[in-house]
């Protein structure tokens, strides 16, 4: 058996609840996001798990909640790499805007296919698509060879970034991925084979949150 792979997605952010595109743009956590970050830390300290390394994005919130992970597992001090290749995706033109406001001036359809289609990008912003460009080249060079190790490595990112991912773990067509939701603070914990495939697939907690 291959290591072991953990997927998070930071917790509520001031923006999320604000109801606005982030993107790259680098809101802290809320009370509500620090909360769902220590719940998802304490349900991995509750599975026994030991990181070797952690990986995250160039944003704070998720830096933060990968902290708040490593501070419940034990592991405080542990190695963690910040690359911005973990990025959430970048909304371009949308950022920073209220999502109410952007359906006024773009219309409602507009905005649901900038928000959920595969290929469609946002003006000046990445699609799903493109931000899976930037995160796969990162995982196959820098994070699947420590799983593949035997290593327990966790990746601490984005709603988006962490979707391109699971998309490729989980086989997901592009039609499928549409429908992803990834929840906040909720650990996906996938034990690998040999050849890369997915062994296992558990999702610590609750995943009623999820948006």
């Amino acid at each position: 058996m291959s290591g072991t792979l953990v997927l998070v997605r930071h917790g509520q952010s001031e923006w999320n609840l604000k109801n606005l595109f982030t993107g790259w743009r680098d809101p802290d956590l809320t009370p509500l996001g620090v909360e769902e970050a220590n719940a998802g830390g304490k349900a991995l300290a509750d599975y026994g798990i030991k990181f070797d390394i952690a990986y995250t994005s160039d944003l704070s919130r998720a830096q933060k909640t990968c902290q708040i992970i490593l501070d419940n597992v034990g592991q405080p001090e542990l190695e963690t790499i910040r690359d911005q290749a973990l990025n959430e995706r970048d909304y371009g033109d949308l950022s920073g805007l209220n999502k109410d406001d952007a359906r006024q001036k773009w219309g409602e359809d507009q905005v649901h296919v900038w928000r959920r289609s595969y290929d469609v990008p946002p003006p000046g912003g990445e699609s799903l698509r493109d931000t899976g460009a930037r995160v796969w080249p990162y995982y196959l060079t820098d994070i699947l060879p420590r799983v593949l190790r035997g290593e327990k490595v966790l990746v601490a990112a984005h709603g988006n970034s962490l979707r391109a991912l699971v998309m490729v773990l989980d086989r997901l067509s592009k039609e499928q991925v549409l429908n992803l939701n990834l929840a906040t603070g909720v650990p996906m914990v996938y034990k690998l084979n040999p050849d890369s495939t997915v062994a296992s697939k558990e999702v610590l907690g609750d995943m009623s949150g999820a948006h």
